[in-house]
Formats: structure tokens, sequence, C-alpha cells
């Protein structure tokens, strides 16, 4: 069984997912509104029937017949599917449903965060606090020694890294791991699809060098709070090291506003 994103009262995910304005002729509004119409029915008919991803949707000309619709509007209702996620269509097979609405979410917020501005990175290190600072309880209670070896292991490999890109990737797969205890797959799930814009906060004002030595050993100072079982220090240590990015974020602005050299 999959569960689909919401059903809209309008036409603005059809619009976006095929290029049909809102303001526009009384016949693209109707087009639209037929195409909405057709995707709340197979939606449904995927919900009654009980499919489940690797299953496969009736055929254009089935589709066609059972909702009394025209084959372009069961096309651009496929195509939302599949802007979805949901839906793939295989040559000689037809439209099957699959699960990627993960990567078509972390596409889009990859998309949307071509720059970072101060109240996006306060934000996203707030959220980034509720996790790894304020769920500390939740998080001493389930982390086992295994755990920490493997983040101890993680944190080595910032000292060999070759590039800041690389070693900010190693920054978040150490933070993603540490997530990742709480065991909650949702939380976890939302915390990857920020990956880009949490990249691009790590990236601001760090050099390779800085991965190295700075951020490897408050990652260092952080598990060995976890070690000691010691709460408090925990979240003394974690919001210093999130609070630190704000320093880095502030320190990286005037390089970027300055003039470029000719």
């Amino acid at each position: 069984m999959i569960d689909l994103p919401p059903k809209s009262d309008n036409q603005t995910e059809s619009a976006v997912a095929n290029g049909v304005a809102e303001k526009g002729t009384g016949s693209q509004q109707t087009k639209a509104s037929a195409v909405d119409e057709l995707v709340d029915h197979i939606r449904t008919l995927i919900s009654e029937d009980g499919l489940k991803v690797g299953d496969s949707l009736p055929t254009e000309k089935e589709l066609c017949e059972r909702f009394d619709a025209g084959r372009n509007t069961v096309r651009e209702a496929m195509r939302i599917l599949k802007s979805y996620g949901v839906v793939k269509v295989r040559p000689k097979v037809g439209a099957v449903l699959i699960d990627e609405r993960m990567a078509r979410a972390f596409d889009l917020f990859a998309f949307n965060t071509l720059e970072v501005s101060r109240e996006t990175f306060v934000d996203i290190q707030g959220f980034r606090g509720l996790l790894e600072v304020a769920s500390f309880e939740l998080l001493f209670d389930r982390i086992t020694p295994d755990d920490i070896a493997e983040l101890h292991q993680v944190n080595k490999e910032l000292l060999d890294a070759n590039s800041a890109m690389e070693a900010a990737e190693i920054d978040f797969r150490f933070h993603t791991r540490l997530v990742s205890v709480i065991g909650n797959k949702a939380i976890l799930d939302v915390y990857k699809i920020m990956k880009p814009v949490i990249l691009k906060i790590m990236l601001k004002a760090k050099t390779v060098k800085t991965f190295s030595t700075v951020t490897y050993s408050e990652h260092a100072e952080v598990l060995e709070t976890l070690e000691r079982r010691d709460r408090t220090a925990y979240q003394y240590k974690m919001k210093s090291h999130l609070d630190a990015g704000f320093r880095n974020f502030e320190a990286a602005k005037p390089a970027e506003q300055a003039p470029r050299e000719r």
C-alpha cells in the first residue's frame, strides 16, 4: 500500500507539473480541472484496489474508458503522478507504482536553496537544535557503544578529506548518524531532505583544514560527553558546536559581499 500526497482543492499542483498557468484561458482551466479530477480518481483506484509498489496501473486505454477521459488528460495526470514520485512508465509494462517521494522532495529542496539567507539559516539551525540538543534524553536512552564507535569512525574521516566539500559530506554524515539514533524514520527523512542547505551552512567560511581541526575536535568533545553519559555536558557541547555555524555564517558575509578582483 502506498500513501499519496494529500488532495488539493485547486489546480496548483497540476499547473506546476504540466506547465498550465493558473491565469489563462477558460479552456486551460477546464483542462486543469479535468486532470486534477482524474488524478483523484487514480488515487482512489490505488487505495481501493490495495495497489502497492511494483504493481501496474491500468493501461492508458483502460483509464480512458474507465473514467471517460481523453488520452491527453490521462497523460497529463500521469505526469503529475510521476512528479509526485509514485508512478514510473516502463517500456512494454506501462505505468508502475514506485516510491521515490523522498527523492522528489529532495530535488525540490535542492532547487530552492541556491543561496542561504540569514532567516533560512536560523530556521535550519533551530530545527537541528531541536533534534540534536533538545532530544538529548531520547538520544541518551537509545545510543549504544556501537553507535558511538561508528560516530568516532566517521569523525576520523575528516582528517583525510581532500576538499572542503568532501569534508562537509562527512560532517553531514556524522550528524545524520547521530540523528538516526533517535529511531524515528520520518525525522531522519526530513533531516536528509535538508541536506543541500545544511551542506551550504557547513561550508560557510570553512576550509578543509577547518574541518580537520575545529570541526573534528568539536565532534570528539561531543562524543566524549556521550561516552561519559553526561547529559548536561552534551547539551552544552552540541549547542556550542551548532552555534559556531552562526559565527561562520556571519564571517562569510563580508567575503561574499566584497567585489571580485578583475
